[in-house]
């Protein structure tokens, strides 16, 4: 069994990604689970960057294959905000009910069509020969107008999915894993793994 480290601490992250890595005979661990504690400092300008500075990081430290993913909102009306920052928008403390409710204010009285945003997450994978690969996936919607749906996290109550009917958080555990972009960017990079 391959041991692969995922350099996150969060275990809502880790849950979805243990699913979906489920027919793998990989042993993924988290941070935390590795033992591993790490300051990393995601000064990137883009998904890619960020992701790829996490996953070099600790595959320096341990001398493992490591995974890291850096995923955010990006919402067209405001300009892709809050995108990078999208954990850390309104500081990182600050639940995302606030969060949703502020992004749901910022586009009071903008329509539809006009509310379009996307889930982006960006995975890299460090290999201990110093290569790194990194993959894209992507989950087209728009913002709703309340939270709604217990499922999800983050963000996943605000965006709407048209072509569902409901928001990401209303999606079982395995629709959602079938098309979000973090499902989509971890089957793309277990073509890169095998």
């Amino acid at each position: 069994m391959k041991k692969i480290i995922f350099a996150t601490g969060n275990e809502d992250k880790m849950k979805e990604i243990r699913e979906i890595l489920a027919d793998t005979d990989w042993q993924v661990q988290s941070l935390k689970e590795a033992g591993i504690q790490a300051d990393i400092v995601e000064d990137g300008k883009t998904f890619e960057e960020n992701a790829e500075i996490k996953a070099k990081t600790i595959c320096q430290m341990t001398g493992e294959i490591v995974l890291a993913d850096d995923s955010g909102l990006e919402i067209d009306y405001l300009n892709k905000e809050p995108g990078i920052y999208s954990a850390r928008y309104m500081g990182e403390d600050t639940s995302y009910h606030i969060k949703n409710a502020r992004l749901i204010e910022r586009l009071d009285q903008v329509p539809d069509e006009k509310r379009t945003a996307r889930f982006v997450c960006a995975i890299a994978a460090a290999f201990p020969d110093g290569s790194v690969k990194t993959v894209r996936g992507v989950m087209e919607g728009r913002i709703g107008y309340e939270e709604k749906g217990e499922n999800g996290f983050g963000y996943d109550p605000i965006f709407y999915l048209p072509e569902y009917g409901c928001t990401s958080a209303e999606l079982s555990r395995e629709e959602k894993n079938e098309i979000s972009h973090r499902g989509k960017a971890l089957r793309a990079i277990k073509k890169e793994l095998v």
